[in-house]
């Protein structure tokens, strides 16, 4: 059963080394992640899935101690999602042509700077076009995995609050980002299970799949919500919320 969530962004400006110069500008947003991940510590799960945007290749799960880089954005940065298994093939994700998507390789460096050794950490990669009914099922399975579940959902909102967005301006954005705010700080799973995926494609949000794989796995769970962060620097809107 799911006992705790943590949402967060996933931008890779989020790591300081990848911001350089700008890096202060997210000191709030960062202190925030360090906050929503010390209440999924104090939740004391047995198992930890980081569910994340992806690519297709880098879409289904991602086993723990899968490597992931910043070389992609010119920093010698390397991090692992969790420890590896030393048993295993999928220890060795980097010979295998198979590494983190950017979401859960930003995932696995707030894990790193917070300390995380509280639980196995398993990753999965989203794609955008995953239907909410999808969404909704897989988030299902995994609060069934174990006894106490927690989420870590890296994503997010609208990529179009202002004219030098990344998606540039679109009037709809602001109401949007204000809906999945307030349902993600309410933990409103209906809510979150009725978002519109259409429009959530048409304004960018990479949050929306793995939001709804929240919803699902929060079902039935009685978790309470607070949202912890919200702001839209460089036209992208930024979330963070803990469910316990």
């Amino acid at each position: 059963m799911l006992v705790a969530a943590a949402v967060c962004p996933c931008p890779p400006l989020l790591v300081p080394d990848v911001a350089v110069g700008a890096a202060p500008e997210l000191d709030v947003a960062r202190a925030a992640c360090t906050d929503a991940l010390g209440l999924l510590a104090a939740s004391r799960p047995d198992l930890l899935v980081v569910v994340g945007p992806a690519e297709q290749r880098g879409r289904g799960p991602h086993p723990a101690g899968t490597r992931g880089s910043f070389h992609g954005f010119g920093v010698d940065l390397d991090v692992r999602l969790g420890r590896a298994d030393p048993a295993s093939d999928a220890s060795r994700p980097r010979e295998s042509g198979r590494e983190l998507p950017p979401s859960l390789a930003v995932a696995g460096w707030l894990l790193d700077r917070t300390g995380w050794s509280d639980a196995p950490v398993e990753g999965l990669g989203v794609g955008e076009p995953l239907a909410a009914e999808r969404c909704i099922e897989v988030g299902e399975g995994i609060g069934a995995r174990a006894g106490r579940v927690a989420l870590l959902v890296m994503g997010d909102a609208s990529a179009c609050r202002t004219l030098k967005a990344p998606g540039y301006l679109d009037e709809r954005a602001a109401g949007f980002d204000a809906e999945a705010a307030r349902a993600l700080g309410a933990a409103d799973v209906a809510a979150l299970k009725a978002m519109d995926a259409e429009l959530a494609q048409e304004l960018k949000v990479s949050g929306r799949a793995p939001w709804q794989v929240l919803a699902g796995a929060a079902e039935g769970a009685g978790l309470g919500g607070a949202l912890l962060y919200e702001d839209a620097p460089y036209g992208v809107g930024y979330l963070v919320a803990a469910w316990s």
